[in-house]
């Protein structure tokens, strides 16, 4: 049953800055689910940006070692006398091991919570950070391999997370914008990612010097990590004790045994608008991780021994992201326009792309910081988008379920087109690599333009304030006037 009359004050919590209205009916009325939503109290606590900021923090942590390898591609190649294709992979093992692990995380979500599932990626996180701080020999390129492995589960337990933190933690008005926050952590991950390493880790020739400088970035990660993993231990809470949202509130009143996870899967694998989303932001983010991997190789190719602007373009790319991703945010919690301001986002991703790809050669790199700012405002910003379009048209399946299909379609595609740019690049050149990009940047669009925007969770919300005003003006309802009761919250 629903909470609907909770009186007391809970210190911890926040007015939402509005009054429930109420009417007295019988309890059999009142119940609520998913597919019949009644009203219910609801309450926004302070502590919900607490834990979105920490989560923020710790998912930036793992993305800055995503990108760490790869923007100083050339260094480690030195360094561990490797392949660049083996340093390649150090960011790809990030995508391969998202790719088998991601159904028995979201089914952990599912049966275990948030504050397991934030505990085992920081713990493991942290754990990662370490092993590589005793792989900085010339020799011990596998245990490098095996702590980047362990990072990259951990972020398993990490990406599909903002979407669900969001929706359980804040109200109706604030998801998208949640959601946001929750990305711009990951984000800004990969923009220090970016712009540290080319800085801490310059390009010398003795190699003792350059493990001192290697072993500097590494201790700092496992410091940072390690800090990370004690504040989620202490501070993050599995739900606040009020539901933020209607919705939310219905998810609660749904029974367990009511829930099956591969009944939630096929009936995601059965939505086509949700399919079509899938594809599409597989696509369109894997089109992002082939960039952000090859980065360094398109800059030197074209501007040699300019690994620091290398990284700095990337970091331009990123902050451009977290800002659109920000104003996108907004965007959708103020208009709910969706499905337009995805198509919006997707076909200036892919005029970003071609501008990008047909000005990288001209040899000015102020041009190609401002095409790589284009390129990134849209293409990053588009991240959030995705998650809450996805929440949209699959309520009330699990966000952790559908943001998880979506990551494992980006995944895939990421390690396709990392592969197969990388080959291009080094056969045919950076021109032909990008623009293979920009051909599956184009077909995105166009499915984009086909997805239905059925969105369920705003009907699921609707009724409710529907109601609640109709019986404001004293409405009849199946005939009985309904007296009123006002339960502040």
């Amino acid at each position: 049953m629903c909470d609907c009359d909770n009186n007391s004050e809970d210190l911890k919590g926040e007015k939402n800055g509005r009054v429930l209205v109420e009417s007295n009916i019988t309890e059999d009325h009142k119940e609520s689910s998913p597919e019949n939503p009644q009203e219910c109290s609801t309450r926004l606590y302070k502590r919900r940006w607490l834990i979105v900021f920490l989560f923020s923090s710790y998912s930036l942590c793992n993305a800055f070692q995503w990108i760490q390898y790869g923007i100083i591609n050339n260094i480690f190649m030195h360094f561990y006398s490797v392949s660049s294709f083996a340093i390649d992979w150090m960011s790809m093992i990030y995508m391969l091991t998202y790719i088998p692990f991601i159904f028995p995380v979201t089914w952990l979500l599912d049966k275990k919570g948030l504050r397991v599932v934030a505990l085992v990626a920081s713990s493991i996180n942290c754990l990662g950070t370490w092993i590589k701080v005793v792989s900085v020999r010339p020799h011990l390129f596998w245990v490098t391999m095996l702590g980047q492995f362990a990072c990259s589960f951990a972020q398993v337990f990490i990406l599909g997370m903002p979407s669900h933190i969001a929706s359980v933690w804040f109200g109706s008005g604030e998801v998208s914008t949640a959601c946001s926050i929750g990305v711009f952590g990951n984000q800004l991950g990969i923009a220090i990612g970016f712009l540290v390493p080319p800085i801490l880790v310059p390009n010398v020739e003795d190699m003792d010097e350059l493990a001192y400088h290697i072993s500097i970035m590494f201790y700092m990660t496992a410091g940072v990590a390690t800090v990370l993993f004690i504040l989620v231990i202490i501070v993050f809470q599995e739900k606040p004790a009020v539901p933020p949202s209607q919705a939310q509130a219905a998810m609660r009143n749904t029974s367990p045994q009511d829930y099956s996870y591969m009944a939630s899967i096929k009936r995601l694998i059965h939505n086509k608008p949700f399919v079509l989303l899938v594809v599409t932001y597989g696509l369109n983010v894997g089109c992002f991780y082939a960039v952000s991997t090859l980065l360094n190789r398109m800059i030197i190719d074209h501007y040699p021994g300019e690994e620091v602007n290398a990284g700095r373009i990337g970091l331009t790319i990123v902050i451009a992201g977290m800002v659109g991703s920000l104003i996108c945010g907004i965007w959708l919690d103020k208009t709910k326009t969706y499905k337009q301001t995805t198509l919006a986002v997707y076909v200036l991703t892919l005029v970003g792309m071609l501008i990008y790809t047909f000005t990288l050669s001209l040899g000015h790199l102020w041009i190609v910081f401002i095409t790589a700012a284009s390129l990134g405002f849209f293409m990053t910003g588009y991240l959030p988008l995705g998650f809450e379009f996805a929440v949209e048209l699959t309520y009330p399946e699990s966000e952790g379920t559908s943001s998880g299909l979506l990551n494992c379609s980006a995944q895939v595609f990421g390690i396709i087109f990392t592969i197969c740019q990388g080959m291009i690049i080094d056969y045919y050149g950076t021109l032909a690599g990008n623009v293979f990009l920009c051909i599956f940047l184009f077909l995105g669009s166009i499915l984009t333009a086909f997805i239905k925007a059925d969105l369920r969770r705003q009907k699921a919300n609707q009724p409710i304030e529907t109601r609640a005003a109709a019986r404001d003006s004293g409405c009849q309802e199946g005939g009985v006037s309904l007296p009123l009761k006002v339960v502040k919250v």
